[in-house]
Formats: C-alpha cells, sequence, structure tokens
C-alpha cells in the first residue's frame, strides 16, 4: 500500500501539524466572526446551492420584459426562468424582488480601477507604491460591483490591475469581473507615458516595451507581447493625444500606420483583441483601418471616420461621463488640473455627448463604457443618463451595457442576458428603466456568479 511507504512517526507528524493549522484557522474564522459564512461557502461548493428569485418584472435584453416570474439560479448559473412566484425546492433560499425590475449584471467596458482622480493624482505616481494602488483598487472594485457592474474592462494602470483580477477570479477579493489591458501602449512622451512633465534625470535610461512604451514597428510588437506575458487580456493603444496626460496634445495622431497594423496583428496571432484611446479624427481613422475592435472616447470623429467604423464592425465607447467631470473640474474647481491638462478638458469634455449623438443617428455601433477613475468609481450608471441625453432609446442603452457589451468581450455566450444556462450575474432597480432610464442609479440588489454581493 502506498502508506506503508513512510514510516508512521512521518504520517503522524504530518497528521498532527496539519490538525494544527486547521485549528489555528478555525479559531481565526470563530474569532473574525467569519465561520459561518466559511461553512455557506463550503456547502455552496460541494453542493450547490438552489435561489429562486421572485421578481415584479425582468428585462432580459433579448425577448419582451416578464412580470412576476421566478429565476430559479442553480450554482452559479441560471437554471429556469418561470410564469409566476413558485414555492422553493427544500433547502433553497428565496429573494424577493416583487417590487423591482431584475436586469442581467451591467458591464462597463472603460474603467481605471487602479485610482481615482483628485488634485493629489500627478504626485501620487511618485509616491505612491505597488502595495498602496493595489488596496485603494481593492476598495474601487467593492464599490464598483456594488453599483451592479459584475465585469468591467480595466484599460490601463500599473499592472496591478493585473493581480486584482486574479485575486477576485481565486476568491481573495470582491470586485467584479475584471478583463485588463495591464498596461496601455503609448509613444514616448504620448498620452500613456507617465513621465511626461518629469524631471528628465528621475528615468534613466527610458522607459520600454516593459512599461508600455514604444516606437516602431519592432519596439510595438514586444510591447504587446510583454504585455501579454504579464496576463494582459486585451491590449490598449493610445493612437492620439489625451486629456488627463501632461503632454500639450489632445487630438494629434500617436501612431503611423505601420505600428497601428503591427499592434493590433501581434495582438491577434496570440488571441487577443485591441481597444484605441482617441480623440482626434486623423488617428481615430488610422486606429479603425488598423482593426482596433474598439474606439474609446471618439471625441472629434467625423462622419467619414463613422462610415469606416461601420464597414469595419468597430465598436464606439464614447465615455460621456468623464468628458463632463473633466470639464467640470476644469471649469468649476480652481487648480484641481495643472493648465496644460485644464485647456484640454475645457475643449474635449463637451463634445463627446454630441459625437455620440451623431454617431448613433448614423448606426455606428455604441458600447457602454464610462471611463471610472476620472470621475469617483461606484458612480458608473451616470452614463445611462448621458447616453439618453445624447438621444439613444433606452432599449439600446440598456443593450449597450449587457448584451452588446458582452459582445465586445466575446464573452456573450455566458453573461450580458438573462438566459438560462449564463451565469447567474443578476440587478435589481427600483422603477422601470425602460420608461425612466434613472432607474439605474437606484440598484438595490446586486449577484455575482450566483453569490448575492448586495441587498
Amino acid at each position: 500500500m502506498f502508506w506503508n511507504l513512510f514510516p508512521r512517526t512521518f504520517l503522524q507528524l504530518i497528521f498532527n501539524n496539519l490538525v494544527t493549522d486547521l485549528n489555528c484557522i478555525v479559531l481565526t474564522l470563530l474569532f473574525r466572526g467569519l465561520f459561518p459564512c466559511l461553512l455557506a461557502l463550503v456547502a455552496t461548493a460541494l453542493f450547490g446551492q438552489t435561489t429562486y428569485l421572485h421578481c415584479g418584472r425582468i428585462i432580459p435584453i433579448t425577448g419582451e420584459p416578464q412580470t412576476e416570474v421566478t429565476l430559479v439560479v442553480e450554482g452559479n448559473k441560471i437554471a429556469r426562468i418561470e410564469k409566476g412566484y413558485l414555492s422553493a425546492a427544500s433547502g433553497a433560499a428565496v429573494i424577493d424582488l416583487k417590487s423591482k425590475t431584475v436586469l442581467p449584471g451591467l458591464i462597463d467596458l472603460h474603467v481605471h480601477i487602479e485610482s481615482e482622480q483628485s488634485r493629489s493624482s500627478y504626485n501620487e505616481r511618485y509616491t505612491f507604491n505597488p502595495a498602496d494602488i493595489a488596496f485603494r483598487a481593492a476598495v474601487y472594485a467593492q464599490r464598483t460591483l456594488n453599483a451592479g457592474f459584475t465585469t468591467v474592462r480595466d484599460l490601463g494602470g500599473t499592472g496591478v490591475n493585473i493581480a486584482l483580477r486574479n485575486a477576485i477570479n481565486s476568491g481573495w477579493a470582491s470586485g467584479p469581473r475584471i478583463i485588463t489591458v495591464g498596461k496601455a501602449l503609448s509613444i514616448t512622451g504620448g498620452h500613456g507615458d507617465p513621465t511626461t512633465g518629469a524631471r528628465w534625470d528621475l528615468f534613466d535610461p527610458p522607459l520600454g516595451a516593459e512599461d508600455g512604451i514604444a516606437d516602431g514597428p519592432d519596439a510595438c510588437r514586444t510591447a504587446v507581447r510583454t504585455q501579454i506575458k504579464r496576463g494582459a487580456d486585451w491590449i490598449k493603444v493610445c493612437a492620439t493625444g489625451g486629456v488627463l496626460s501632461l503632454a500639450r496634445d489632445g487630438r494629434l495622431p500617436h501612431y503611423a500606420e505601420d505600428e497601428l497594423t503591427t499592434i493590433v496583428k501581434t495582438a491577434r496571432d496570440l488571441g487577443v483583441d485591441v481597444a484605441a484611446h482617441a480623440h482626434g479624427d486623423e488617428g481615430m481613422r488610422r486606429a479603425v483601418e488598423a482593426g482596433v475592435m474598439t474606439i474609446e472616447h471618439g471625441t472629434f470623429m467625423s462622419e467619414a471616420t463613422m462610415d469606416a467604423m461601420i464597414k469595419h464592425g468597430t465598436w464606439y465607447v464614447p465615455t460621456l461621463t468623464a468628458g463632463s467631470a473633466v470639464s467640470d473640474s476644469a471649469r468649476y474647481a480652481k487648480g484641481f488640473f495643472p493648465e496644460v491638462v485644464r485647456v484640454k478638458a475645457l475643449e474635449i469634455g463637451p463634445t463627446i455627448q454630441e459625437t455620440l449623438r451623431k454617431a448613433y443617428k448614423k448606426g455606428v455601433k455604441i458600447a457602454f463604457g464610462t471611463d471610472a477613475g476620472v470621475y469617483p468609481h461606484g458612480k458608473n450608471a451616470l452614463e445611462f443618463k448621458y447616453m439618453a441625453d445624447a438621444g439613444m432609446k433606452n432599449t439600446d442603452i440598456l443593450r449597450s451595457a449587457t448584451l452588446d457589451a458582452a459582445t465586445v468581450l466575446r464573452m456573450n455566450d455566458r453573461i450580458g442576458t438573462i438566459e438560462p444556462g449564463k451565469l447567474a450575474d443578476l440587478i435589481a432597480v427600483e422603477g422601470n428603466p425602460l420608461d425612466d432610464i434613472s432607474a439605474m442609479q437606484r440598484i438595490v440588489f446586486v449577484m455575482k456568479d450566483g453569490v448575492k454581493v448586495r441587498q
């Protein structure tokens, strides 16, 4: 027998150490009041919790809304949708949402989970260590999940976003499902170059592919491979200047056609899609022609570029909340931004909403993204109202934050609608967002992966 290969004393030592370790763990959990949670988690893992959600109304996104239905969740998936309020099976949990509207968990395609813009942001890049960033990011992630966003795409930080994604997936932290680019790619001195405005000798040697800074096709190829090696799910390229970086340019093109083509081809060869930050039209057009999946912001998008996006099937992620936030901060909060940033914020911020109005009317595909981190995390639902103000129909707005966003992520087989077999990512709101989109700011219930995280 296997056991006979080891001396009894050796096995006894292992057993004694295991018992000691288990006793310590149990006592610690009891002391912290977490032992009931542990038992619940073990029970769920071993047997699969069944939950009956009695819903006054559901908006499944595909198909017509339904009233007075029961959603049966088994484990982490939606098992059945039944008419009426079913009596729960023995041992099943029941959640009363009879006065609420239930929708799929929301998806924000543009967040920066590591940071939150403030007067001190430009100094923090020199004073914060990765651990400082990580602790704040965990708080921002929880706020985002509590706001009903069960999946987000993080479009660039220091790389802590990859560790946070892994921690959430492993159960060590609580937050939305994170799809991340790791670090964004930028030209030297571009929107993603954190050394712009710094003393010249602080960064020697200069930043390179490891930091997302790449000039020329060969360096771009290396930068893409490096981010994917480190765990990036997507690649983000800063195709033009930006608002919050200290460079004076906010809209000129930053990458040449051959560089953008190399970035997209290299990413695709490794099974990864590309998002392009772009305010100016020329850089935007180059990115679309190169084959990026999404254009972020799109501030000065021309009708010709809109036509190109329709031709290539490119998605537009407008980030209206961020545009409004930076414009307000520049206009009303004296000293909030350095002067070079303030000027760009006043120019770019107010323009995005009108661009969305034109793009939507023309038929460009719209997906939901807010640029959370430019404004406070957890306020993501403000975007719904801004999109409505730009002329989008409520049904299209809701779809942009659910099924369409899931399609961009190539996850529409798992999330984005209320259907049997999909993951049980569910939210409930007060009111009916089909009639009043502001109902999306009144979220009262959140479930992710079949686990209730807020009620």
